[in-house]
């Protein structure tokens, strides 16, 4: 049986159920909050430099700069000045990545912390197991897929 090739609606359904999925991991009561994210990307840096931390590659953190960099850059692939909306299409794309790259990181980075007493005691907790993502009662759906986008 032939695999299907997937279609253009296809893969924009998937690229936004994977950013949906993100910002619900993000905001889930009991995890950590956005700005405990935010404030954790250094520590993260800092840890994938050292060599000390390896649930994420140096190439994947400059892939989410680059990422950065793309969307507050005047350069675009699909200007806005000449193709209006149609030209936010790529900018939408690109930071939805960044998006839910920077989500699946800092989760996996924060759950490390935890796990090997790095983190600051009493700062935050993930909520109980079944809650997770991935649980059994998991409101927050499962783990943060950031390959859609290719």
């Amino acid at each position: 049986m032939a695999k299907s090739k997937p279609t253009p609606k296809s893969k924009t359904f998937a690229y936004v159920a994977a950013v949906s999925r993100a910002l619900r991991v993000a905001t889930r009561p009991g995890g950590p909050s956005l700005g405990d994210r935010a404030a954790s990307v250094p520590r993260l840096v800092r840890a994938v430099a050292s060599g000390e931390y390896s649930g994420a590659s140096v190439g994947r953190l400059a892939l989410i700069v680059a990422g950065i960099a793309y969307v507050v850059s005047p350069v675009d692939l699909m200007p806005e000045a000449v193709l209006g909306v149609i030209g936010l299409a790529d900018d939408a794309m690109v930071l939805g990545w960044v998006t839910t790259a920077l989500v699946e990181e800092t989760e996996k980075f924060l759950l490390w912390e935890m796990s090997s007493g790095r983190a600051a005691a009493g700062q935050w907790a993930f909520p109980p197991e079944d809650e997770k993502p991935g649980g059994r009662g998991s409101a927050a759906g499962t783990t943060v897929r950031s390959d859609v986008v290719g």
